[in-house]
């Protein structure tokens, strides 16, 4: 049984990027609807005790209850992946937008070259606004409406509290290190993943892959969108997410 509706941003961002979405989903079908801030994000406490993606997990699941439908964005994403394994009984369904179980470039996998998460590591610790900034625009490139993009959301994150930056370090690490492909192909709850053709960040290569790792995997890539399609491809979005439930 679906009990909720519950979205997780990425990483940088806050849970008001997925305003809009909440708003036309509570409007398009009967499940109750929220975002939530990962720990350290929006203005949501960071505790001290937390180093681990799994900690991060944690503190989300303690905020969940049964039967959730889990819809992870980006980072968001491996966090969800990270709740359906260890906490099969709180996520009945999992979608993954612009995401996948392993975010490192491997010779056996696609995904972004190891020196470009270095490189926003060091600039992470120079300049985080900055280093933010630049991720806002790497999501919308590629995207028909990247500067409206962009614009929709830094808006949205202006709405909250800036990061922790504890919580943007220990981010950064869960997309370097964490790798969940083993979780991904151990999943017996139904699992989808939305795509935007134009994303940067989420080779088209990797979806094959996760549809091999789990024959039930599901996918749907928006043609003209990038990395965040809930924002430049709004309508659509919510279409294929109502489909689903």
């Amino acid at each position: 049984m679906q009990s909720e509706i519950v979205l997780l941003h990425g990483w940088g961002m806050n849970k008001q990027v997925w305003q809009l979405s909440v708003e036309a989903l509570q409007q398009a079908q009967a499940l109750p609807v929220r975002a939530v801030n990962l720990p350290g994000f929006g203005g949501a406490a960071f505790p001290e005790h937390i180093s681990t993606l799994d900690e991060v997990a944690d503190d989300i699941a303690a905020q969940l209850g049964n039967g959730s439908v889990l819809v992870g964005w980006s980072l968001g994403g491996l966090v969800a992946l990270n709740l359906a394994h260890r906490y099969p009984e709180k996520v009945a369904k999992l979608v993954l937008v612009a995401s996948n179980p392993f975010f490192v470039e491997q010779p056996d996998w696609p995904g972004i070259k190891p020196k470009v998460l270095a490189g926003f590591k060091q600039a992470l610790a120079d300049d985080s606004a900055k280093t933010i900034e630049r991720f806002l625009a790497i999501q919308a490139m590629g995207s028909e409406h990247a500067r409206d993009d962009i614009k929709q959301l830094r808006q949205l994150l202006s709405l909250l509290p800036a990061p922790h930056p504890k919580a943007l370090s220990l981010g950064l690490d869960a997309l370097q290190g964490c790798d969940y492909r083993a979780y991904l192909g151990a999943l017996r709850q139904p699992v989808f993943g939305f795509f935007g053709r134009l994303d940067t960040l989420i080779p088209s290569d990797v979806i094959e892959r996760m549809a091999t790792l789990n024959p039930q995997f599901k996918a749907f890539t928006f043609p003209r969108a990038s990395h965040a399609p809930f924002i430049s491809h709004k309508d659509e979005f919510v279409t294929h997410l109502k489909s689903i439930l």
